[in-house]
């Protein structure tokens, strides 16, 4: 399993609007067979602060899940939203193992 952490910093102004694309993006993600998971979290003493969870079955799943329609409706929805370009970081998982998902 991949597990990436997307890590995005919104304009204020634009916090209910990134949650609401988010959301909608993320319950479309996870009917794609390559996504395990796909969370929107939001920073509790922060709130303009979010990750993205996103837990991969193959190597290969990323670029399939940045290749759909719901994934390129999010990123040019929330592209004017952000107040810094968002980063990510990859994590290759350890527990549960692939039979535990």
């Amino acid at each position: 399993m991949l597990v990436v952490h997307v890590h995005v910093h919104v304009k204020p102004e634009y916090v209910e609007a990134f949650k609401a694309a988010s959301v909608e993006n993320a319950q479309q993600s996870v009917q794609e067979p390559g996504i395990a998971r796909f969370d929107v979290i939001q920073q509790a003493d922060d709130p303009t602060r979010f990750i993205l969870v996103e837990v991969y079955r193959t190597a290969e799943a990323p670029a399939q899940h940045k290749e759909t329609a719901h994934y390129a409706k999010w990123r040019d929805t929330v592209a004017a939203m952000m107040a810094e370009p968002r980063t990510s970081v990859k994590y290759q998982n350890i527990f549960p193992d692939d039979a535990g998902w």
